[in-house]
């Protein structure tokens, strides 16, 4: 993971979605869902990469129950400490490895399942994480992930950056198939990711997901999350005010009965060792 990316979530990015962590694992819960739908039935020791605060690691352990070892690895220090606070209130039994899965030496062949929900897509060498994750796993192992499609496919997740870009000039573009959000928006740079790193039975197929939360989370969404949230830690009160009505101006378009709906423009991605 490069430096940019580390320090970013070492610092704003991983402290906001501690702080968010509530409001983001239920508008994710539909996408959370699925994933455990997707595990084998006869999956032991499960890897969940780019775990965050550690909600998808935590229902992964429950669905394998107290047979089942199951990991979480980021490079968050904030969202880790998160991770680990509720692994220890929910008395479960996951634990957490702070490190970057593209460089983290894993025991050779110690996973029958690895998933990740939206956590893959940050890696500077994407290949060689990819090449780590399946020497990290046992034959007959399966990866799942959910990753973003395109910004155009997910305008609810670009509105406050189209709001708010007269009043944050600084805002910063992007840039295909950089480490991000959207990095792995091109469904053929993925495939040749996991070809490359020496996946197979590569399935990548579109998936749909309706997320919503309530209204009265749409403030705090629109002015703490991703690039507007993070130049917005340093600007002044006026600027955080017009942005904050601007971005709400934007987002009218997904208020609905008191909720913020939307639709979620992933790809559902799978492979085998």
């Amino acid at each position: 993971m490069s430096s940019q990316q580390t320090s970013m979530w070492q610092g704003a990015a991983g402290h906001t979605w501690v702080a968010t962590q509530n409001l983001l694992d239920r508008m994710y819960q539909p996408i959370e869902d699925l994933l455990m739908q997707s595990l084998p039935a006869n999956a032991r020791s499960l890897l969940d990469v780019g775990c965050g605060t550690g909600a998808t690691t935590l229902a992964a352990a429950r669905q394998l129950g107290p047979n089942g070892h199951c990991t979480g690895v980021d490079i968050s220090g904030p969202m880790l400490a998160s991770a680990r606070e509720r692994a220890a209130h929910s008395r479960s039994s996951a634990v957490f490895i702070q490190d970057d899965a593209q460089r983290h030496a894993f025991k050779p062949a110690s996973y029958d399942a690895i998933i990740s929900r939206f956590g893959v897509m940050f890696f500077d060498d994407p290949v060689a994480a990819f090449r780590n994750l399946r020497l990290a796993a046992r034959d007959g192992a399966t990866l799942r992930m959910i990753a973003w499609r395109s910004p155009e496919e997910n305008p609810f997740m670009t509105a406050a950056e189209r709001s708010a870009a007269s009043l944050l000039p600084q805002l910063p573009p992007r840039v295909p198939n950089e480490p991000g959000q959207f990095g792995f928006a091109d469904r053929h740079h993925v495939q040749a990711i996991l070809e490359q790193s020496g996946w197979s039975d590569i399935d990548i197929q579109p998936l749909d997901v309706a997320c919503s939360f309530p209204e009265a989370e749409l403030e705090r969404y629109a002015t703490q999350m991703g690039p507007v949230g993070r130049l917005l830690q340093t600007a002044d009160d006026h600027t955080r005010r017009q942005v904050g009505t601007a971005a709400r101006a934007g987002f009218a378009p997904y208020i609905d009965s008191g909720q913020v709906r939307y639709t979620a423009a992933c790809w559902n991605i799978g492979a085998r060792v």
